[in-house]
């Protein structure tokens, strides 16, 4: 096996496991709000997560900077509230597609704080001085990319059938997808051990 393609498996797996659910829900929370005619905005949404994740890792892995992974663990399901309160506020309102700045926004700080918290995994499998791992740092956000987008593909697909098929009206869809979201990220936030210390 390549050295390519361990670090691109290395990003790919990153979503595709059972630990990862938080960020599928942050990407549910994300893309609900689209569909697929308007890809070149999730493709401009997905890469400012990538951008943001491999530029906070890359400050990591050279150590500029580090954060605790409790605190990311809390301030990732809050980011994720704020996604899905914005699409229930904004749900069926016509001015939804000059919102994008706002969401870009939000979705780089969620790509950088992602970007800390894999730090310490990444730095775990992948060994060296900073400058060998910066290689193999683009090589598994090119996976990463690669399985945020599939994420997102049948995301739209699952929103495309419900819509579709079962004749649920976008705005519904949207305040049903980040209904659900909240009700997950809503008890991570309160039971977090953050407020125990």
């Amino acid at each position: 096996m390549s050295d390519f393609w361990i670090y691109f498996t290395i990003g790919l797996k990153h979503l595709w496991n059972i630990h990862a659910y938080i960020d599928i829900l942050f990407l549910l929370a994300l893309t609900v709000p689209y569909e697929f005619k308007a890809w070149k905005r999730i493709l401009i949404l997905v890469s400012l997560f990538t951008a943001g994740h491999t530029l906070a890792l890359m400050l990591a892995v050279f150590n500029v900077i580090t954060i605790k992974t409790s605190i990311v663990a809390f301030i990732i399901p809050i980011i994720i509230l704020i996604v899905s309160l914005f699409n229930i506020i904004t749900a069926g309102k016509s001015g939804k597609k000059d919102s994008i700045t706002f969401i870009a926004i939000v979705t780089s700080l969620f790509g950088i704080i992602h970007g800390l918290g894999f730090s310490n995994y990444f730095n775990a499998h992948v060994s060296g001085k900073p400058t060998d791992k910066l290689l193999p740092l683009f090589e598994s956000s090119l996976g990463f990319f690669v399985s945020q987008t599939a994420v997102v593909i049948l995301a739209l697909l699952l929103a495309y059938v419900v819509q579709t098929l079962l004749k649920f009206s976008k705005r519904d869809w949207i305040l049903i997808v980040s209904a659900l979201v909240v009700g997950v990220v809503v008890p991570m936030i309160i039971q977090d051990k953050i407020w125990f210390r």
